[in-house]
């Protein structure tokens, strides 16, 4: 009588969990993803798949287990008014080879499909269509163009006066002597920046203006990232893929390029920095605006320099010429002064 009353219980306790979810109104689509966020990249839906599948199995796990625990209590205990105990087994080696060998197998399996998952992600095309540089910085973000292939002719939008102007002066900081003895960072000194990119297109983040880094559907897209301090974090939540901003990345030991084989929508998406740089990290935001391709070619046009027989336009301006907002509209900007890194001033405001 009172096992039934117990399963009886146990019964209603999933009936009200299930009409529960059912009556939140949730498509099957937004329960299985578990609360990740809906990707906007293949690379993205590969790992919301490894994460669903992931769970599902956990849970298949889980609810075997409960279901055995449940019946162990109910149908193996000792009976009232009985003075003798259930039988009792021990040694069961069939049994403790499947306990043994079960776990070993799922650790296989997830192995092997996470490996699977993360060469899809991390694969790299010899020539992508649009590769873009990543500069974070305290406390914000600079992009830059460094080559565009739409099908048309390639674009270099490399700015080789400005890299050979950086690269022509390391120097040793304490000593101010641009022959000084060579620096404590593989011989180079410690403020040194030769390592980072510079491009004729950049859109460059201030405290007033959240960076808007414009992009094409259908696309293959490769960023390039470094660091001019600190380390900091590239992170688009649709992207679902996180990436360190390292300074001199590759004298770091890191791989700074990673790829993107298209974003499949349009719209705008909150960009930000996910590794704790200082005071003003949570502050450090940015937007990814996608865009049709023929939209993005536009762009390009209109912000290419006079001289490459472009416009010369700002970003906002060549947004607004495209029919774009010419500023963020995911994030707003914060009324910080980001030039001073005293923990005073920001503790005091």
């Amino acid at each position: 009588m009172a096992q039934g009353r117990i399963l009886r219980r146990f019964g209603l306790a999933a009936s009200l969990g299930i009409a529960a979810l059912v009556l939140t109104g949730c498509s099957s689509e937004e329960v299985l993803r578990f609360g990740w966020p809906e990707g906007v990249t293949p690379q993205a839906e590969r790992m919301r798949e490894l994460w669903t599948w992931s769970v599902l199995a956990a849970l298949v796990m889980g609810i075997l287990m409960w279901a055995l625990m449940f019946w162990t209590i109910l149908f193996h205990r000792k009976k009232k008014n009985s003075p003798e105990f259930p039988r009792q087994t021990a040694y069961n080696v069939p049994l403790e080879l499947l306990y043994t060998a079960a776990p070993f197998v799922a650790v296989c399996v997830l192995f092997y499909f996470t490996v699977v998952v993360q060469n899809y992600v991390l694969e790299k095309d010899e020539n992508p269509n649009v590769v873009v540089d990543v500069t974070g910085f305290q406390w914000n973000w600079k992009f830059g163009y460094r080559t565009v292939d739409m099908g048309g002719s390639v674009y270099d939008g490399a700015d080789q006066v400005a890299e050979e102007a950086t690269e022509s002066e390391p120097f040793d900081p304490e000593s101010g002597d641009h022959h000084a003895k060579p620096g404590p960072i593989h011989g180079v000194g410690v403020s040194d920046l030769s390592y980072l990119n510079y491009d004729k297109i950049e859109t460059v983040g201030t405290t007033e203006e959240i960076p808007v880094l414009v992009l094409p559907t259908g696309n293959r897209i490769e960023f390039n990232l470094a660091s001019s301090d600190v380390i900091h974090a590239f992170w688009v939540p649709e992207f679902l893929f996180k990436r360190d901003v390292n300074p001199n990345p590759l004298n770091n030991n890191s791989d700074p390029v990673f790829q993107i084989s298209e974003i499949e929508r349009e719209g705008a998406f909150v960009g930000r920095c996910a590794e704790m740089c200082g005071t003003y990290h949570a502050m450090m935001n940015f937007e990814v605006r996608a865009v049709s391709p023929e939209k993005f070619a536009d762009y390009i046009e209109l912000r290419k320099p006079v001289e490459d027989g472009g416009e010369g336009l700002t970003n906002a301006q060549a947004l607004e010429a495209i029919g774009e907002s010419p500023i963020a509209i995911t994030t707003h900007p914060f009324k910080t002064d980001r030039t001073d890194r005293s923990a005073s001033v920001a503790a005091g405001e």
